[in-house]
This record gives C-alpha cells, sequence and structure tokens, in this order.
C-alpha cells in the first residue's frame, strides 16, 4: 500500500503546500497546514509557500499563510523576500498584508533591488504609493547604482516616473554608468518620459 505524506517533495523539492499556495487555494492550504504541513518549507529555489501564495496575487491565501506564522523575512535564492515578490507581481492587497509585519521595507535583494525597485520597474503606481507611504527609501540603489526611476523610465512608465519624481527622487541621479533617467528612458526609444524629463530639465533651469 502507497502511503503519502504530508510533508512529500517534488524533484524541486515543492511540497503540496507549496502547489496549493501556487494556485493561491486558501481552503486547500489550511486543510494541510491543520494536517501537519511545514508553513516555511523552501523548495529548491528557496521559496517558500508564502512566496508562492504572493506571487498567484491571492489576498487570503496570504492570510492564512501568515495566520499559521509564516516567515514574512523569508528569502529565496536571489534573497528576495515576499515583498520584493508582491512588488514584482503588481500584489497590493498581498504587499498591505506583509507590511505591518516588516520593520524594514528597504530591504535589498541579491541584485542590490528594493521592492520599490521591483514595483517601478512593473509600473504599478498603487504600489509604488504604497511603500513611500510605509517609509520606502526613494533613492535606494542597487548594485549597479539604478535608483527606482532609472527602471520607471527606461520601461516608459511615465506615470510612476512623475510620481518618484513628485515625492523627491534624483531626476538627474547617476549608475555606475554615469547613466541618468533621461539616457535610460533615451536608450529604450520611451519618448513620453524623455520629454518630461527635458521638461523638467527646463524647469529647472529658469528657476
Amino acid at each position: 500500500m502507497v502511503v503519502l505524506k504530508i510533508r512529500d517533495q517534488d524533484n524541486e523539492k515543492r511540497t503540496p503546500l507549496h502547489a496549493a499556495a501556487y494556485l493561491g487555494d486558501a481552503e486547500i492550504l489550511e486543510l494541510l497546514i491543520l494536517s501537519g504541513a511545514r508553513v516555511n518549507a523552501k523548495d529548491n529555489k528557496w521559496l517558500t509557500p508564502l512566496h508562492r501564495a504572493v506571487a498567484s496575487c491571492s489576498e487570503e491565501a496570504v492570510q492564512v499563510l501568515l495566520k499559521h506564522s509564516a516567515d514574512v523575512n523569508a528569502r529565496d535564492k536571489n534573497w528576495q523576500t515576499p515583498l520584493h515578490i508582491a512588488a514584482a507581481n503588481k500584489a497590493v492587497r498581498c504587499a498591505e498584508a506583509l507590511v505591518p509585519l516588516l520593520s524594514n521595507v528597504n530591504v535589498s535583494d541579491r541584485a542590490g533591488r528594493t521592492a520599490l525597485h521591483h514595483a517601478a520597474f512593473s509600473g504599478h503606481q498603487e504600489m509604488v504609493r504604497l511603500l513611500l507611504s510605509r517609509g520606502a527609501n526613494i533613492n535606494a540603489f542597487d548594485k549597479k547604482d539604478r535608483r527606482a526611476i532609472h527602471w520607471a523610465a527606461y520601461m516608459g512608465h511615465i506615470e510612476v516616473v512623475k510620481l518618484l519624481a513628485s515625492h523627491g527622487s534624483e531626476v538627474s541621479c547617476k549608475d555606475k554608468k554615469a547613466y541618468t533617467p533621461l539616457h535610460s528612458a533615451a536608450s529604450s526609444g520611451m519618448i513620453s518620459v524623455v520629454k518630461y524629463l527635458l521638461d523638467l530639465r527646463v524647469d529647472s533651469i529658469h528657476c
């Protein structure tokens, strides 16, 4: 007779709890946890069920895991926390559940990027606003000295660029290649961002 174990892992060390979290299925998560599943189990990429649930954008799944003491500071092999994953996947409701449990929203991943970098890259204004309201460092730089505004400009997220600029982001900041946000926008053909940054430059000249 085959005996199934609640903590069995597949070839990538994912448990049934990871699978349910990937789908964002709160009911199955609750059932598995009450049956003995390890809430903070890590797969071969060091992803926990909480990472997976956040990526699914399921607030209900995230709440179930948090209720059962999921580690909000867990890092995967890229040193990304669930908040990084939420920011990258535009999972605002999930981020709102995570942030009150964090002592610092400015934790950086292996590339030196904070959750704000990821939110700017994905172009999600609501996420950017949330992070800024909770103390995100608007001028934090990654390992290439790029700020959030560099990434927003490069991706052509004009409204995020405007939002960051209005909150005091350094629009003339330079990365390790001496690239400014204007360089970033120009190099990726983002004309609306280029026009906006040029207008800011003209305004500053006439101040």
